[in-house]
């Protein structure tokens, strides 16, 4: 017997993920790795534009440079806190070591990765990260439903 993913047993749900950063090169470098899926990148230069993009389009998975012209990965984290279906956010930086990735998991981020991106690793933390949207927001209905029935 198969056991179907997330994604499988959810065909209507398509991964849709939401690059924020300042550098061009690094939408364009995502687009050519998950060219091989049916993955959907939005991309966004500053957390305006993408604050933007997540009022208008259903995000399951936001990947934020370390450093943005009008802030940084804490404040984008911030802004999603607001979010009905916060999606999850995942830092990435050039510089990626134990200590960014220990701030960042402190404050809530769901991971770090760093650039250039490897394939399978970013495969592998947006796929997770997506399914923990995805459950999150399958499940926070009835979880509330519930509450409010006690």
């Amino acid at each position: 017997m198969k056991i179907q993913t997330a994604f499988e047993a959810h065909p209507a749900k398509r991964v849709t993920i939401l690059s924020v950063s300042p550098a061009a090169e690094d939408h364009s470098s995502l687009q050519r790795l998950i060219s091989h899926s049916k993955w959907e990148l939005y991309d966004a230069d500053r957390l305006s534009s993408a604050m933007t993009i997540l009022e208008e389009a259903e995000i399951g998975v936001v990947l934020c440079e370390r450093d943005l012209p009008t802030g940084g990965w804490k404040d984008m984290l911030e802004r999603l806190r607001y979010l009905p279906y916060a999606p999850p956010l995942i830092v990435t930086s050039r510089h990626a070591d134990d200590r960014l990735w220990a701030e960042a998991l402190s404050f809530g981020a769901y991971d770090v990765l760093a650039r250039p991106f490897d394939q399978r690793e970013l495969v592998r933390s947006v796929s997770l990260a997506w399914r923990h949207w995805l459950n999150e927001r399958q499940n926070r209905p009835a979880a509330m439903s519930a509450k409010m029935a006690s």
